[in-house]
């Protein structure tokens, strides 16, 4: 690996990145866009200046894994377990629509049965990180909204990381045994953690509180520690951040170190956006591009209406639900990793690859102009519509 030209990337990036957000910040327009923009200029499609974006993509991953663990801080158990009894009937009858919908999508676009199923089950999911990221603070972590979105984008990823296991997991006997196997884990994990939590690093935390270096050092090793146990033992690294958080939720210092971690979750968030731009080949989606624009029409409509529906079902007014809805409404990261797993398994072919990547990128683009022109968001234009 070339360290040097990492440096050069990285220059490149932020330096880009900031004179791109001015520009798209003077012609109000989302700032989120900026990066993934930027991406697409730099990367091998546009001037080429950086060939190879796949590190990028893995390095930004942190970002991912930090907004899940700062998620986390800011949830108490009980009330995460009270939320999820909730929102399981959402999750489960929204996703079963969502996979019908746009697996049938891409039936009639001529796709193959088995590549039509992975398409519609690659494209139930909703992006925890567009989500998350276009939500005000204050309301994510402490206001109704944030909670519901929350346990609903958490239930989605159990689903994913069950459907990722059956698309690697072999014999459909051997399915069935690994998913009994995943939650047996996942139970140890939150059992190990919080008893971790409870025994060691409180105690860490109390006897060396007056060296803020330390406890940043401390609360950060915690929640790269889960991540990377949940992923060793077949989980996934945002399912084991956030269960690190969830657990670090009850230590007295837990919202403060959150505070100090949000610039570096933002700086790793501004690479995934960019990686997503610079990964994206246009010319290579030219057979599936009326395919890829009808179902991420499909999606980005579709989607707020079904949850709409779905929230009203639980008890949630009319407006409130709507809101939930357009928020949720895009494709996910999950749906593209879904994707590379089928195409490595010979599921699918490179053009149901691509449009899924096709649609994941539109809806991104489609549900973060809807949200920011609609609702609160800490990155809006509109002096009426932003707040942190």
């Amino acid at each position: 690996m070339d360290y040097q030209n990492i440096i050069f990337e990285f220059v490149l990036i932020f330096a880009g990145a900031a004179l791109f957000a001015t520009a798209f910040l003077y012609l109000r327009q989302p700032i989120i866009l900026a990066y993934i923009g930027f991406g697409i200029v730099v990367g091998p499609l546009g001037l080429g200046v950086i060939k190879q974006p796949d590190h990028i993509e893995r390095l930004s991953h942190i970002g991912v894994i930090l907004l899940l663990y700062l998620l986390g801080i800011n949830l108490k158990p009980e009330r995460l377990f009270h939320l999820f009894s909730k929102t399981a009937v959402v999750t489960m009858l929204t996703s079963l629509v969502f996979f019908i919908a746009t697996a049938s999508a891409a039936a009639l676009f001529g796709f193959a049965l088995v590549e039509s199923a992975i398409i519609g089950a690659s494209l139930m999911f909703s992006s925890t990180i567009v989500s998350l990221k276009l939500i005000p603070t204050t309301t994510l972590h402490h206001r109704h909204t944030g909670e519901m979105m929350t346990s609903v984008l958490l239930m989605q990823d159990v689903i994913a990381i069950m459907l990722l296991v059956m698309l690697s997991g072999g014999q459909a006997e051997n399915v069935t045994m690994a998913i009994v196997l995943l939650f047996i884990k996942l139970i140890l994990l939150i059992a190990i953690a919080f008893a971790l939590v409870k025994y060691v690093i409180d105690n860490l935390f109390s006897h060396f509180d007056i060296i803020q270096e330390y406890t940043f050092l401390l609360a950060l090793g915690w929640g790269l520690l889960g991540a990377g146990i949940a992923e060793y033992i077949g989980l996934s690294y945002e399912m084991g951040a956030f269960i690190a958080g969830v657990a670090f939720a009850s230590s007295p210092v837990s919202l403060v170190i959150a505070e100090h971690l949000k610039p570096l979750r933002d700086f790793f968030l501004i690479l995934f956006f960019f990686s997503i731009g610079a990964q994206f080949n246009f010319l290579l989606t030219q057979n599936v591009l009326i395919a890829g624009i009808v179902i991420a029409i499909l999606v980005i409509a579709g989607k707020p209406f079904v949850f709409k529906q779905g929230f009203q079902l639980i008890g949630e007014d009319k407006r409130f639900s709507m809101q939930l809805g357009v928020r949720l409404g895009q494709g996910s990261e999950f749906s593209l990793l879904v994707a590379y797993s089928a195409l490595t398994s010979g599921l699918i072919g490179m053009q149901a690859s691509y449009l899924i990547q096709m649609v994941v990128i539109i809806t991104f683009v489609l549900s973060t102009y809807w949200v920011v022109y609609r609702y609160r968001t800490p990155i809006s234009s509109k002096e009426k519509n932003r707040m942190d």
